[in-house]
């Protein structure tokens, strides 16, 4: 009876210990102490893994790490650790936070990784492997192919969400660029676009897709930049949409307000990711009004230069404006700009492209007297009349009407305006039609005379891509100025 008593009075004392260790923090300083005493017999290596390589890069193998670290279940296990909304809906996702341990295990052997920063002032962020060197020859290479191989598969079956990039201020922490998911809806499918230039936009772009034999065989970067220029809400931010979803590139975005010199804009071109567009938006008037540090010097090395043949591999470089009157040729060269994209107002067969998106409307009564107010001159942008089917969805003849009158007030002003220029620019365009011929008449899409394999070489180089709208008066270079200078 006394032994029974005894054991049932242990059972009782160790379930109290049991409680006691577990259900407070005694249990994690057992842990850590046991920890420190193992440390104690081990001798061990450190390998860091900085973000940035020593010339400013990004440095591939810190991101593959990242991607491994935030998918071990022993995250949960961090002292702490930061919670996020995931993809799908009501899903949480673990990120280990700044200074914080997780353990790993490999063929046998512990190690584990310290997510740390450097310092204060330039807050570079790192990883710290620290592995004992007993275990250092066994399996520090297959360890580190064991973490490319997993980051490999996860970000395959994780690359489906595409990022737009924003430049922060130089001193920030955790580097220069920051991301949001890029959820843009705009494609080439809903853009207001005549068919022939999206198809022929669309060429140019798998042909770059396909192209990384051809441009090494040239000895060219393999890289591909655009000039979207036209008035203000005419589509060329939707467009670049469009391109990043067609492509499925990332988007980074250049505020150039926020870079302190030419040297900060080359960094953060060497900063950006293959596989991405990289945008300049308002060019123009960052040029005319030199309201930034960087110089046009800088701008155009930053376009054609050593460095960008070396950090803008396997890049889309986008530039927008809204005229290129005031701008030195220079900047906008071959080599620098293979394609130009000139974005008009509003057409009838751009409204009634609109029409269809926005009210789902693909005739209407009222379209032959639309068309008229457009036949005699009239426009609008294509973002002022979404803005009026938006805000007139409900009804989509009030919507047209509400259209008819603003082109018959505002819009006689602007379409006028806009045959202006298109005036205006007709005896450059002229002369740059004529050096094409110089070099080939069929070049531009023009006819007669065949092609030497030399031209066609630079045709295919640069996409020199020519529409002309549906309207007489108003013909236009859509994809390609030629100068002659």
């Amino acid at each position: 009876m006394g032994r029974i008593l005894w054991l049932l009075g242990v059972g009782i004392v160790l379930f109290l210990v049991r409680i006691v260790l577990f259900k407070t923090g005694l249990i994690h300083m057992v842990k850590k102490w046991r920890r420190t005493m193992t440390d104690l017999f081990h001798v061990y290596q450190h390998y860091k893994v900085p973000e940035f390589n020593g010339n400013g890069q990004e440095n591939h193998l810190y991101r593959k790490v990242t991607t491994y670290l935030n998918s071990l279940s022993s995250l949960e296990d961090s002292d702490y650790t930061n919670l996020f909304t995931g993809k799908k809906p009501n899903e949480i996702v673990l990120r280990l936070d700044r200074n914080q341990v997780v353990g790993d295990e490999f063929l046998g052997a512990r190690v584990c990784w310290i997510n740390g920063e450097d310092g204060e002032e330039d807050g570079a962020r790192s990883f710290v492997l620290k592995i004992r060197k007993a275990d250092k020859r066994r399996i520090l290479g297959p360890y580190l192919q064991h973490i490319h191989t997993v980051s490999d598969e996860l970000e395959q079956r994780n690359n489906t969400e595409l990022k737009l990039f924003i430049n922060v201020v130089q001193g920030k922490k955790n580097g220069r660029w920051r991301s949001i998911p890029f959820n843009h809806p705009c494609t080439f499918d809903n853009i207001a676009m005549e068919t022939d230039l999206k198809n022929k936009v669309k060429s140019d772009l798998e042909s770059f897709l396909k192209g990384r034999q051809y441009y090494n065989r040239l000895g060219r970067v393999w890289k591909r930049s655009y000039l979207l220029y036209g008035p203000s809400g005419t589509g060329k931010s939707s467009f670049v949409a469009a391109m990043a979803n067609f492509l499925d590139y990332d988007v980074y975005d250049i505020d150039l307000s926020k870079v302190t010199d030419d040297s900060d804009l080359k960094m953060l071109l060497l900063q950006t990711r293959a596989k991405s567009l990289i945008v300049i938006e308002d060019l123009d008037r960052f040029v005319s009004a030199k309201s930034t540090a960087v110089s046009v010097s800088g701008i155009l090395n930053f376009a054609d230069s050593i460095i960008t043949s070396c950090a803008a591999d396997e890049r889309i470089m986008v530039f927008t404006m809204t005229g290129k009157e005031h701008i030195d040729p220079a900047m906008i060269r071959p080599g620098r700009v293979d394609v130009h994209i000139h974005f008009p107002l509003c057409d009838f067969t751009a409204f009634k492209t609109l029409a269809n998106n926005y009210l789902g409307l693909k005739e209407h009564k009222l379209f032959p007297q639309v068309e008229g107010i457009f036949q005699s001159g009239a426009s609008l942008s294509p973002a002022e009349i979404g803005e009026l089917m938006i805000a007139n969805r409900s009804s989509p003849t009030r919507a047209l009407k509400h259209v008819i009158s603003a082109l018959q007030t505002d819009g006689d002003r602007r379409g006028n305006a806009g045959r202006r220029s298109f005036l205006e620019s007709g005896s450059r365009r002229s002369i740059s039609e004529d050096a094409c011929s110089e070099m080939s008449g069929s070049l531009c899409g023009g006819g007669g005379g065949g092609s030497s394999p030399a031209v066609k070489e630079f045709r295919k180089l640069y996409g020199l891509l020519r529409i002309k709208s549906g309207r007489k008066s108003e013909s236009y270079d859509v994809a390609r100025d030629i100068r002659d200078g």
